[in-house]
């Protein structure tokens, strides 16, 4: 008997996402519509899949009207939606209290908007004051509370390291240890490591490569940032191929978000360079 197995498309090692961010020139200048951006990323990159930020419609989660029609214009163009990126809406290791618990809450609406919009999570940031300990139990004290509401919503709250001590693999990893949520993980970045100052001034990173190897074990999605290209199409501060086995290692085979980040070329043309490294890079690991 013929294997009709055979013949069936194989899963693809990774998809790929574009998260909105990637055009926020275009966003903040006018030049195009949140409405618009699923529309736009089907028929412009021919990605079926986004990522939203909150402050591209800060007013309108819990706008249904608005919700729909953008729920609506991402169905119309086989677009999914995979989460939305929050910023803005209080520390969740605030120290003061009653600040955490208003963070916590800013968020309940993203989580609702999230659902409603059929994502799978909200990515937030882990931001605290005090000793690197006290950050610690502060941050995965608000992200519990904040998951125990996702997880009544079938909603994954992921962090992203993005500054201060989220920018440090170990750390983070150790804030979703403590919160030991199973809808509680992380949004790996692959450039969003600088940890502060170096006594000359100059910026201090964390190990890039350590810290998404250290994040992957936690991560529901992850970022792939991109800042500058060479003429050989190879992001010029990350080695995509040796990232991506990383993540490809750690056994995630979902969304990888493209975030193009830099100043030259174009939102647009850096948007494609990013896209056309990850599918280089897919071949190449599938092979």
């Amino acid at each position: 008997m013929p294997n009709m197995l055979a013949n069936e498309p194989k899963e693809p090692l990774f998809k790929i996402s574009l998260a909105q961010w990637s055009l926020h020139r275009m966003l903040q200048d006018g030049k195009l519509d949140n409405l618009d951006f699923p529309t736009f990323t089907k028929s412009e990159f021919g990605i079926e899949a986004v990522e939203y930020v909150n402050i591209f419609f800060k007013d309108k989660a819990k706008d249904m009207a608005y919700l729909t029609d953008l729920k609506q214009r991402a169905a119309d163009n086989g677009v999914a939606n995979v989460l939305i990126m929050v910023d803005g809406e209080g520390h969740l290791g605030d120290p003061d209290a009653s600040k955490q618990k208003l963070a916590v809450e800013n968020h309940y609406q993203w989580v609702e908007a999230a659902k409603f919009l059929g994502c799978h999570a909200i990515r937030v940031n882990a931001h605290s004051e005090g000793s690197f300990e006290e950050q610690q139990k502060l941050a995965a004290a608000g992200l519990r509370s904040l998951s125990e509401f996702g997880a009544q919503h079938e909603i994954s709250v992921i962090v992203e390291n993005h500054g201060g001590n989220s920018s440090n693999g170990q750390w983070l990893a150790s804030v979703i240890k403590a919160v030991d949520l199973p809808n509680c993980g992380t949004l790996p970045d692959f450039g969003n490591f600088r940890v502060g100052k170096n006594e000359d001034g100059s910026d201090k990173w964390y190990d890039r490569y350590q810290g998404v190897a250290e994040l992957m074990p936690f991560a529901k999605s992850v970022s792939a940032k991109s800042n500058e290209f060479d003429g050989k199409g190879n992001e010029v501060r990350t080695d995509y191929r040796k990232m991506m086995k990383i993540v490809i290692e750690a056994g995630y085979h979902g969304y990888v978000g493209i975030e193009w980040e830099g100043e030259e070329p174009s939102e647009i043309k850096g948007t494609l360079l990013t896209k056309k490294l990850l599918e280089k890079v897919r071949e190449e690991l599938s092979s």
